[in-house]
């Protein structure tokens, strides 16, 4: 049988349509999944029996297994999902003063190989489904309203590069902002990309205005190389050329993500060069901690020297901010509570 969470509204009312029914059976369906969060289909009580028993028998409503969930003393939760044919996924959820943010995986796995990233150690095993990307936040949401708190923001930058699992994409973020359902403001939802230039073109024409990032995390090819081989396919003159094309298309700001590798890409001459590199452009660059990997080299930067790298960026008038750590006391780092739990059925 089909999720039910495997359909976008139209898709639905399109279905209802098909076997002689109100297309408007698709939003009441909407409403009792998304803002009632009802766990059966018995539960939506304005549906006639028959409509309920076709549901029955043709759909099922289903939440993600929780195999594992981490608590850190800053409030971050590391949730690991087992999916239905055994595969792990994560969500991280990080408490903000402005709201609560989901950190969402759009792949099992990753073919990105960035060389300080868990996540692509295994390579990409499959794309998720629209399900299991909506019922991260859903299942996340539930845990929520035990304690009468929303998520607000959802940012699509876990497991995975969101831009290769293009068409589900797209479908998930029109599910988690309609109005009528989780109803997620398409201004607080970020997609992140590591950087494939056709998709960024691609993403500048679709009408909802969804944030983009990019995850730069170099000032120059030869270091860029070293650290995400994309680079390699897209180097970062065609990079920069993509980013202006969607700020011209939509006028919408970009953020580049650049994560601090101790002696790596954190020096005055990087600060300067990434300066060089994005000077004129309407873009904000957002320096993030790095959460260490035990299987990697990398180590985080020290907080004076993140401070310094961040102050010489200030200066020149860049926009920038240096995050603040999430769940460094926690297995919090993209891809490490699952590459984890796979060494451990390894081992067995």
């Amino acid at each position: 049988m089909n999720s039910i969470y495997n359909y976008t509204l139209d898709e639905l009312g399109n279905y209802f349509i098909s076997i002689g029914d109100k297309k408007f059976r698709a939003i009441q369906i909407f409403e009792w999944l998304y803002r009632n969060r009802v766990s059966s289909f018995d539960e939506m009580t304005n549906l006639s029996k028959k409509t309920i028993e076709h549901l029955n028998e043709n759909f099922t409503i289903n939440l993600l297994e929780l195999e594992r969930l981490q608590v850190s003393s800053d409030g971050t939760r590391k949730y690991l999902f087992k999916l239905s044919d055994g595969h792990f996924i994560e969500s991280v959820l990080m408490r903000h003063n402005y709201g609560n943010s989901i950190c969402v995986t759009s792949e099992v796995g990753c073919n990105m190989g960035c060389a300080f990233c868990a996540s692509g150690e295994l390579g990409c095993v499959r794309r998720l489904t629209l399900e299991e990307m909506v019922l991260q936040v859903l299942t996340v949401q539930k845990d929520l309203d035990k304690e009468q708190e929303r998520i607000t923001n959802v940012v699509v930058m876990g497991i995975g590069e969101p831009f290769d699992n293009y068409d589900v994409l797209l479908k998930f973020l029109t599910v988690i902002n309609y109005a009528k359902g989780l109803e997620i403001g398409a201004r607080h939802i970020t997609v992140s990309t590591c950087g494939i230039v056709p998709k960024i073109k691609e993403f500048a024409e679709f009408p909802l205005q969804i944030n983009l990032a990019l995850s730069l995390h170099a000032p120059n090819n030869e270091l860029r190389n070293r650290l995400m081989k994309i680079n390699k396919a897209y180097p970062l003159e065609e990079v920069m050329d993509a980013i202006k094309y969607y700020y011209e298309k939509t006028n919408r700001r970009v953020t580049f993500e650049y994560i601090l590798l101790h002696g790596i890409n954190d020096t005055k001459e990087a600060a300067k060069e990434l300066i060089k590199l994005i000077r004129g452009m309407n873009v904000y660059v957002n320096l993030i901690p790095y959460n260490e990997v035990s299987t990697k080299p990398f180590k985080t930067t020290p907080h004076d020297k993140a401070e310094e790298f961040f102050s010489i960026l200030h200066k020149a008038g860049i926009n920038v901010t240096l995050r603040m750590e999430h769940g460094s006391d926690i297995d919090a780092a993209c891809g490490q509570l699952r590459a984890k739990r796979m060494r451990e059925d390894k081992n067995e």
